[in-house]
């Protein structure tokens, strides 16, 4: 590899990082403008002012204001860590060790901000109807991922219905969460896993 190419790669490494320094900056003061003064009463404007960035760079990072709020930053790191493990490692298997080494990974404050998020998603009306966008788009993201492992086709009606199945195990992971975030979070949602495994005995 020549000397350019190598100055290159580094210099897109150091500009992807800023990037996401400063999605995540516009993120953490939103999220806490939102905490103070409501979801609904904070504009995109204070959002910026906060983050010391123009509106014209919000943008950039987040098409909404509500985009800050469901736009799941996981989701990248759920997709690498789904895809490096062994291709005989079945699909529910794959994902709940994929989801524990997330979570193992996430700082704590990146919880903190984690449950904080989720928690405004189930109170906050003016989200909802958006919220119903995000869960198709992680439905057919979900169903990607088990297609690739299995050889399948990600419309196929089978894999698209395990896709929600995981989708809906999810939702009622995080509602419970919501509700008392002294719960460990990796217990529960693996715990939700393996009962979606199990299938759902009642």
């Amino acid at each position: 590899m020549q000397a350019s190419e190598v100055a290159s790669g580094s210099s897109l490494g150091r500009r992807e990082r800023k990037k996401a320094r400063t999605r995540a900056a516009i993120r953490h003061h939103a999220m806490r403008l939102f905490r103070e003064q409501g979801f609904q009463a904070t504009t995109v404007e204070q959002i910026a002012e906060a983050a010391d960035v123009s509106q014209s760079t919000f943008f950039r990072y987040f098409p909404t204001k509500e985009a800050v709020i469901l736009e799941d930053d996981l989701d990248p790191r759920m997709i690498r860590a789904f895809r490096s493990l062994p291709p005989e490692m079945g699909p529910m298997p794959a994902m709940r060790t994929a989801f524990k080494q997330v979570l193992a990974e996430m700082s704590a404050e990146e919880r903190e901000e984690e449950w904080e998020r989720n928690r405004l998603i189930l109170e906050t009306p003016e989200l909802h109807a958006a919220m119903l966008d995000e869960w198709i788009r992680t439905i057919r993201m979900i169903s990607r991922m088990l297609a690739e492992r299995s050889g399948r086709d990600p419309d196929d009606p089978k894999v698209r219905l395990f896709a929600g199945a995981m989708v809906g195990v999810a939702l009622s992971a995080m509602m419970t969460w919501a509700e008392d975030p002294s719960t460990d979070f990796y217990t529960l949602m693996d715990g939700a896993l393996s009962y979606l495994e199990a299938g759902l005995p009642l």
